[in-house]
């Protein structure tokens, strides 16, 4: 169950679903769905409805937030996004970094939406 903290609404520079991390997009104040390990991950679209490009998205920054799992996650792994957005056990290679959205507080499998505590980091395979 969320209990979110920081929420800050943003410009959604494409497509964003709900429950999903987001990154940064390419002007200031604006963030697109996560695609990759190592994109600038910054939180999680409040579950609403989807929204399109150019419309308004919130996004958990801290606290608690629910988040869609992309493939199965045990709880306590560290969670960073799969090519859809969506959490995924963070596994980097040897040398290379994951950037981290925060922690599962619950185990679940791909298209469970579960509580993951919120807090962003990285870390080197």
């Amino acid at each position: 169950m969320a209990n979110r903290g920081l929420v800050k609404s943003y410009t959604a520079g494409g497509a964003i679903s709900p429950n999903r991390i987001v990154k940064f997009g390419a002007a200031d104040y604006t963030v697109l769905q996560g695609a990759a390990a190592t994109d600038s991950l910054v939180g999680v679209t409040v579950p609403l409805l989807t929204v399109a490009q150019g419309e308004t998205v919130d996004v958990i920054h801290d606290g608690i937030a629910d988040v869609e799992y992309g493939g199965n996650v045990t709880r306590g792994d560290l969670l960073t996004s799969d090519a859809n957005g969506k959490a995924v056990t963070a596994a980097p290679v040897a040398g290379a970094n994951a950037r981290i959205i925060g922690t599962a507080l619950v185990s679940g499998v791909a298209g469970d939406i579960c509580p993951v505590l919120i807090d962003l980091t990285s870390f080197q395979g």
